[in-house]
């Protein structure tokens, strides 16, 4: 049953405080045929000195050094140095169920599957949150050709652009490299993988536990952020050439995004930068804004939202004021989401 070697990425930087809960929810797997491979990605931190404890505890462990070079840098170098049959990625404030890896061993072998992907908590310190339209306990498996895989990728609803929470056959991802120097790496990755597979697995449980920081977007925002912008629509003209009638879908998620990058930027404005991107966002929108039409005709929130952000930006954030104050006082219900559950 345990044969099959899994392969399991973990990118190490600045997480001297989380890296234990990661690696013993790794070794602790009742899957045992592990090769842990652990990058640290010149952290300043003592996770070096950590890693190199956990190789010389456990010989299933790999642990690697390098120069600093981001996220993407630290899974292609880890990439080169796997050897099984089938590759996780973790991120290393995250952790797992201890029956993650065999579950989706099994079930990868029983479907004859390319990539298993199972569902995942919203992780914060005291709590646990899960999307509880996609979680159903003791559910078999949906099992996805390529063309709804791409559908589903493309909505950002079911299947996630993130590389982690998924357990890929290792040819199927080996000669893909991640894009370095971007942030939102995985939006540029994952249209590539997903074009390549059959069949994909699926699973209704919640396995993988991903830690949300207490940071504020708000707060934090960069225009780094705006690379999610550029991810979609490079997978875009991808969509555009392999599975044209996505473009509409395609064209939906990059207009949700504008305008979620547009308010935000907006409220950055005392930022360095903020406002001429602000502006190229704008200039984006009404430059395809046919196109955009088109997209949403089907869509009643997002075709108001398109309207009024013609006009005028600032129309659509008060439509989205008024939408969320209807809300608070329950005139509108709040839309299908999470849901904290106890453990």
């Amino acid at each position: 049953m345990q044969k099959e070697k899994v392969s399991v990425i973990v990118p190490v930087y600045k997480v001297e405080k989380y890296i234990h809960r990661c690696v013993e929810s790794i070794l602790n797997q009742t899957y045992t045929n592990l090769e842990v491979i652990l990058v640290n990605d010149g952290s300043p931190d003592n996770c070096g000195e950590i890693i190199d404890s956990y190789q010389e505890q456990d010989h299933r462990v790999k642990a690697l050094h390098k120069k600093n070079g981001g996220l993407s840098d630290a899974r292609n170098f880890g990439m080169k140095s796997a050897t099984g049959k089938f590759t996780m990625f973790v991120d290393s404030d995250d952790w797992l169920d201890t029956k993650m890896i065999a579950t989706m061993v099994e079930y990868s072998q029983k479907f004859e599957s390319d990539i298993v992907q199972s569902t995942f908590y919203y992780a914060y310190d005291d709590k646990l949150l899960i999307d509880n339209r996609y979680v159903q306990q003791g559910n078999e498996p949906i099992c996805l050709d390529n063309q709804t895989l791409m559908y589903e990728l493309v909505k950002n609803e079911r299947v996630k652009n993130f590389a982690w929470g998924k357990l890929y056959k290792t040819e199927i991802i080996k000669d893909i490299p991640f894009k370095k120097g971007v942030l939102f790496e995985d939006v540029f990755w994952a249209h590539q993988v997903m074009h390549k597979v059959n069949r994909y697995l699926l699973l209704l449980q919640p396995f993988y536990y991903y830690y949300q920081r207490d940071d504020s977007i708000v707060a934090t925002y960069t225009l780094n952020n705006l690379d999610m912008i550029k991810g979609l629509k490079e997978r875009h003209r991808f969509i555009e050439k392999f599975y044209k009638d996505l473009t509409n879908d395609s064209y939906q998620l990059i207009l949700k995004t504008c305008l979620i990058h547009y308010n935000l930027l907006l409220m950055n404005r005392k930022k360095a930068h903020m406002d001429m991107h602000r502006k190229n966002i704008e200039l984006y929108i009404r430059n395809n804004y046919q196109a955009f039409k088109e997209a949403v005709k089907n869509d009643r929130g997002l075709k108001s939202q398109l309207y009024l952000f013609n006009l005028h930006p600032y129309l659509n954030i008060l439509f989205l004021g008024l939408i969320k104050g209807l809300r608070r006082v329950k005139v509108l219900s709040q839309p299908a989401g999470l849901k904290q559950v106890n453990v």
